[in-house]
């Protein structure tokens, strides 16, 4: 059994030998042939040394169809309708799902979501970008939909601008977070940016997008690529891998951060962040001349001509430095502090290497760790004046990245979710874990601002017991006005069905000792993930994403829940959102 479950989660390794074996006809983003990128350190060590995204899996072998489903993989019986969940809506539109030459593609996944009123955006990665080229929009693996009723429906922009997009290209991994300011609405739009050629420096880069215009005239506005995050390590041509971006957004003090790991040429990864300006609340110019619509970001001193000195180059701030041992470092997830202006950020050590790394499998134990980084290291240049966290806390885990669940072409990360709560002098940390039974929980565990010591004892599992179903992929992102927390994430009845839905644990106290009395379906129709259509890996990503909707006053939350997820009801992976009143 177990060498059944490590054949699975290899299959990046197993993929890699067969891309190999035709390299020549596959095709990754931007229209360039596989077999460019390959020749980079990061993508030698992809599956071997360490894992990394579903972005960095396109970036480094193109086309990932989709693979055989587990054992014991079944098709559920037709799907029926959850009563009381609420409306659930495809963000996306199948009709742009067409390359510029006619070719249809097949899956989009990896979703984040922001909202702002009645305003809201979600992102996702888009199988369609492995198969266009510029200049067509579609060359942009991060496509993004817009919706100005309030999650009702949405329009599909198809993909990002990129006036450099011969160049370089959005290759996915979005985070998306709302910004009210001045009386408008803002989004930021992030995701891995990364050269056709598969050489040259690696980028997290955002778009500042704009709501303009009124009532049903609504439409949104993106700027060009704002570079948030460089290679800090180059020789010659070849340079560092950025990987897995996600943003925090602090509106009391104008801020923007965004966390990611940076693959160097021999390590395992090492958690870094950035930050930008946005400006006031008011809609003027900040303390480095950022406003709403056109931050500016501090990212270190990554922009050097590629070939120049690489100990010139410094990340704006080193989070996590890389493991000697060789133990991956990945999955990093920012969470501001509106009252104090501090950052936190969540990271999961020795993923991927507790299997692919034969020195990280009996030791280190893999964990979940939250880093704080206080406000005075957030200083609005190049480089942080701090050369890492002020503290660290960290909590053991039970990894289920050696699952091998039915109708999902990857294993499931471990990455811890944040959220703080200024009512209950809290950050939390949410994650999967397989500790309390072998197919997962949904555990919690909370920690003081001022000292990240843990409240409680144990973590508490947030899932109502299914009787030996599964649990993964939980999303939570702010506390709500009361400061309790709304959690989400995917739920399967059994092990041996592909039947998916999302369930929410909705108003937790950061505090909790114990599992709420229930949970909520949010999906309306169970997903059969064992019957989908897919040309990327993992099919349905490997994270969901929830969001408060974005005020401009204190504590800058309103009171509606939306969530994203990937779903497979119409047979092809698709971008979906549900909103409702959040949890009092």
């Amino acid at each position: 059994m177990a060498a059944a479950r490590l054949s699975h989660v290899t299959a990046a390794r197993a993929g890699a030998t067969r891309g190999e074996r035709g390299a020549g006809e596959r095709v990754a983003p931007g229209g360039r042939r596989a077999g460019d990128a390959p020749g980079s350190p990061f993508c030698q060590g992809l599956g071997k040394r360490y894992q990394a995204s579903l972005a960095a899996q396109v970036f480094c072998r193109g086309v990932q169809p989709h693979e055989p489903s587990g054992p014991g993989a079944r098709a559920p019986a037709a799907g029926h309708r959850v009563p009381g969940a609420p409306g659930n809506v495809d963000a996306a539109s199948p009709a742009e799902d067409v390359g510029p030459g006619g070719l249809r593609a097949y899956g989009q996944s990896e979703v984040s979501i922001g909202a702002s009123g009645k305003y809201v955006v979600e992102a996702w990665n888009d199988a369609t970008g492995v198969f266009a080229a510029c200049p067509s929009p579609k060359a942009q693996f991060t496509g993004f939909g817009f919706s100005s009723n309030g999650g009702r429906s949405f329009t599909d922009l198809q993909g990002l601008p990129d006036a450099r997009c011969s160049q370089y290209l959005y290759l996915g991994d979005p985070s998306v977070v709302a910004y009210r300011a001045g009386g408008r609405s803002y989004f930021y739009i992030s995701s891995m940016f990364d050269a056709v050629s598969g050489a040259g420096r690696s980028f997290v880069a955002l778009a500042a997008c704009q709501v303009t215009g009124s009532a049903g005239r609504s439409a949104l506005h993106c700027s060009q690529p704002i570079i948030a995050g460089a290679s800090s390590q180059c020789q010659g041509r070849v340079c560092s891998f950025l990987d897995k971006d996600y943003l925090a957004i602090d509106p009391a003090h104008g801020r923007l951060y965004a966390a990611f790991t940076e693959f160097g040429f021999t390590d395992a990864g090492a958690v870094e962040a950035s930050v930008c300006d946005l400006g006031t609340p008011a809609g003027r110019a900040g303390p480095a001349g950022g406003t709403p619509a056109a931050p500016v970001c501090k990212h270190g001193t990554g922009l050097h001509p590629v070939g120049a000195n690489k100990l010139a180059d410094k990340p704006y701030l080193t989070i996590q430095q890389p493991d000697p041992g060789g133990c991956e470092y990945e999955g990093a997830y920012p969470a501001a502090d509106t009252a104090t202006g501090d950052l936190y950020v969540g990271y999961e050590y020795n993923w991927a290497t507790s299997v692919v790394a034969l020195q990280c499998r009996n030791s280190p134990r893999v964990r979940n760790i939250m880093a704080k980084v206080p406000r005075r290291c957030l200083a609005l240049r190049m480089v942080s004046p701090c050369a890492a966290p002020a503290a660290r806390a960290s909590v053991p885990i039970t990894s289920m990245f050696a699952a091998n669940l039915p109708g999902y072409n990857r294993s499931p990360n471990d990455f811890p979710r944040l959220a703080v709560s200024d009512q209950a002098g809290t950050v939390t940390m949410v994650w999967n874990d397989a500790g309390l039974h072998p197919y997962g929980d949904v555990l919690l565990q909370s920690f003081t601002l001022a000292s990240l010591r843990p409240v409680q004892a144990r973590p508490v599992a947030l899932d109502v017991p299914h009787r030996g179903g599964l649990t993964f992929m939980p999303a939570v992102r702010t506390a709500t006005a009361a400061g309790l927390l709304d959690v989400t994430w995917y739920s399967r009845d059994a092990v041996t069905t592909s039947d998916t839905v999302v369930k929410a644990a909705l108003g937790v106290s950061p505090r909790a000792a114990r599992t709420p009395a229930a949970n909520l379906t949010i999906t309306t129709v169970p997903s059969n993930w064992d019957d989908q259509i897919s040309d990327i890996a993992p099919n349905f990503g490997d994270y969901t994403d929830n969001a408060l909707d974005a005020t401009s006053t204190i504590p800058y939350v309103g009171g509606t829940l939306y969530v994203a997820w990937t779903d497979g009801r119409a047979g092809v992976p698709q971008p979906f959102e549900a909103h409702l009143p959040a949890g009092r």
